[in-house]
Parts: structure tokens; sequence; C-alpha cells
């Protein structure tokens, strides 16, 4: 049996945690400095340097999302199967690296979307094998504080990227309204430098982890995920349908007055609070049960975007923004230790792989529902209900969610994710 089963001793939570927790924790904290300072300016390149319209900075974000998550399910699976989590993992954060560059040399949308896509390739490859890396690497009782503290340097490496960018946009062109080409460029090339950090962090401190349950090697159907865990995403699902992009609150936001620099500061904030609160929830989840943390979550979530819909200052929509950054904390983590809680511990891979692709697909049909309640289709001539549509239409499903759950008990269920 692996050490990372062992019984966690008296020592200090940090000490507790086995290297793959620190290794994962790293390389995401590196990557997402890297990805921050690129895909935060990403749409201003393609609009204010080379001229593309919205609708198609939409479709190439679209569809690279779309690549991931199809891609999600298939590497969990493959990372089952092959009973080896770790250099999927790696060879999905090598892949984003290695096509990095690219877009510094990038001088049309087509060639921006290929770039683009190529990274979301990586990420649908990494992303499955490397969560069910974390909880193939803990107890179970140590679960929710793994998955806190990785997104915490996960959301801790957002906040520096923001930093970084801003830092090198203000030193580039002070306060110009558009987008420098060669701001942009210059950008990428610091992008570099903490990508390859987060592939060296990963392949050399990570370890696979022996699969305890020696079993056959799973295939590839969803129904031997089990009923608890499929009733689980039904539950997800129901409130991923109101979890619009955040670009509807960024939105939002600026309808309400804040500037450019409001707007960012306000990200800034997000990101902070989601990484202070997410390591401590995430052992808290680990006490008193999953369920009452996501529940406690989704009425937060309810509350908050009841807010959005409600709010008439911008500096209202920041302070609910910070607010929005204590719910991410409470369940991000929480819902992603949970999968492995529902599951054998031979599928997590498939689990972790259908669950964030499931999420990914639902992002489309959440926010083009978001999009419609907004605005419509002035072109059929239907008018929407206006800017806080969206928002009344989010707080519902997170509700109707949230009563889902707590009326869910399944038998299955370990304790710890019972809450009993």
């Amino acid at each position: 049996m692996s050490t990372a089963k062992n019984k966690p001793t008296k020592a200090p939570w940090w000490r507790t945690l086995h290297r793959n927790i620190w290794a994962t924790s790293l390389t995401s904290f590196f990557m997402d400095i890297s990805s921050e300072m690129v895909i935060n300016i990403l749409p201003l390149f393609l609009s204010n340097v080379l001229g593309v319209k919205t609708n198609i900075i939409g479709l190439i974000e679209g569809i690279a999302e779309a690549t991931a998550s199809l891609l999600k399910v298939f590497s969990g699976w493959l990372s089952d199967r092959l009973r080896q989590r770790k250099w999927l993992a790696v060879a999905g954060y090598a892949i984003s690296t290695l096509v990095k560059p690219f877009f510094y040399v990038a001088n049309s949308w087509l060639a921006v979307a290929g770039v683009r896509w190529a990274d979301r390739f990586g990420k649908g490859i990494r992303t499955a094998p490397r969560d069910a890396l974390v909880a193939d690497s803990v107890p179970e009782e140590q679960r929710g504080l793994a998955f806190g503290f990785h997104r915490a340097a996960d959301t801790g490496g957002a906040v520096l990227g923001i930093l970084v960018a801003l830092l090198v946009v203000w030193s580039s062109q002070k306060s110009s309204l558009g987008l420098a080409e060669s701001t942009f460029r210059t950008v990428v090339l610091f992008s570099l430098i903490p990508a390859i950090l987060a592939v060296l962090s990963l392949a050399l401190g990570a370890q696979d982890v022996p699969v305890t349950q020696q079993r056959a090697a799973p295939k590839f159907a969803f129904r031997s995920l089990g009923k608890p865990f499929m009733i689980f995403m039904l539950i997800v699902g129901l409130f991923d349908l109101g979890n619009s992009s955040d670009a509807f609150l960024v939105l939002r936001a600026q309808e309400r007055g804040l500037n450019v620099l409001g707007v960012l500061g306000m990200l800034a904030t997000f990101n902070l609070v989601y990484t202070v609160v997410s390591t401590p929830a995430g052992a808290l989840s680990d006490r008193i049960g999953r369920r009452k943390l996501l529940i406690g979550g989704w009425l937060l979530y309810a509350l908050i975007y009841l807010g959005f819909a409600l709010a008439g200052w911008g500096w209202q929509v920041w302070m609910l923004y910070a607010a929005y950054g204590l719910y991410y904390g409470l369940t991000y983590g929480t819902a992603k230790a949970m999968v492995a809680d529902l599951v054998p511990e031979t599928l997590r891979g498939t689990a972790y792989g259908t669950y964030n692709a499931v999420l990914g697909l639902l992002d489309f049909p959440a926010s083009l529902i978001a999009g419609l309640l907004w605005d419509g289709l002035p072109a059929w001539g239907w008018r929407g209900f206006g800017a806080p549509a969206p928002f009344f239409f989010g707080a519902v499903m997170a509700f109707l969610a949230a009563i889902a759950m707590l009326l869910w008990k399944p038998r299955a269920v370990a304790r710890l994710t019972a809450g009993s």
C-alpha cells in the first residue's frame, strides 16, 4: 500500500500533505501565472490590433473550450486504463507550453485561433489525470484539504499573473486606451518563464501512486461510474445551467459604472478572496461533510446573484464580486473532493474527466440563456428582459440545486460526503 494512504500524523497540515499535492499545486500556480498574463489581454489583441469582431472572438473561445471539455473525458479514462496519471498530466502541460510562443508570431485571427485551440487541447489532456492524481495521493479524511490547497495555489497564480500583466502594460504604454501589438508580444515572452517552470515542477516533483484496488482495466462506459455519481452530476448540472460565463459579471460591472482599471481591480480582489478561502474551506469539508458546504455555497451564490441583479452602483458590484470569491473558495475544491468520494479508486480519472467535461459543455447553453435573457434576439424581433434577468435566473437555479442536494441522501455516499 502506498504511503499516500497512511493515516495523517498530528504534525502541521502542510507537513502531512503528500509530495504530489505540492507538485501539482506548484504546477498550477506557475501555469496560472502564465495563462492569466496572456488570456486576459488576448481579446484586446484580437480586437485592438487585428480588428477581429466580437462574434469571431466568441467563436474562437467557444470551440477552444469545447475541445478541452471533450478531451477531458478521454484523458481521464485513459489514465484509469494505463493506471498512470503523472505523465499524461505532464504531456498536457507541455503541449500548452510548447504552443505558447506561437502567440508571439501570430498575425491573424486564424493563427491565434490555432494556438488557442492547441493550448486548450493541452488543458483537456492534463486536467482529469491531474485531479485524479491529487485524489490518489491523500486519504479520504484529507481530500478536501488537498483540493482546497490546490485551488488556493492555482488562484494565487491567477492573482500574480494579472498583476504582472498590469505591470507590463503600464510600463509599456502607460494609460493608452487600446492595447499595443508590442505590449502583447512582450507579455507573451514573459509568460513563457512560468509555463516552463510549471512543466518542470510536475515532471520532477510528482510520482504516480499505485492503485490499491487491483481490478481489470475499465471499459469506457459512463454507467460504470455508478448511480450516486450520475445523480450528483444531474444536480451539479442543474446549478451550472444558471452559472453563465463570468464575462456577464464584467459587463454588469461596466454597465453599473466601473472603468477598466476598476474591473481589473475587481478581478484581483475576487481571486485574492478565492485564494485565502480555498484551503480552510477544503479542510472544513473534511470535518463537516461536503454536502453541507456545497449547499451553503450554492445558497450564498443565489444571494450574490440576486445582489448582482439589484445592484445600482459599480462599487456594489465590486463588493459582490469579492463575495463571489468566497462562494468559489467554499465550493470548487469541495465539489472535486466529492467526486472522489462517489466513485471507485480505479475510475477516478474517468469520473474527473466526465465532471469537468459536463461543466465545460454546459457553459455554452448557460451563457446562451444568459445572453438571450439580457438582450434577446433583436434580429428576430424579440427583446430581452434587461441586464438583471440572467442574474435572477442564476439565483433561482442555484436555489433549486441547493434544495435538490439537501433532499438527496444516497446510501452509497461515504460518511464525509453525507456530512453525518
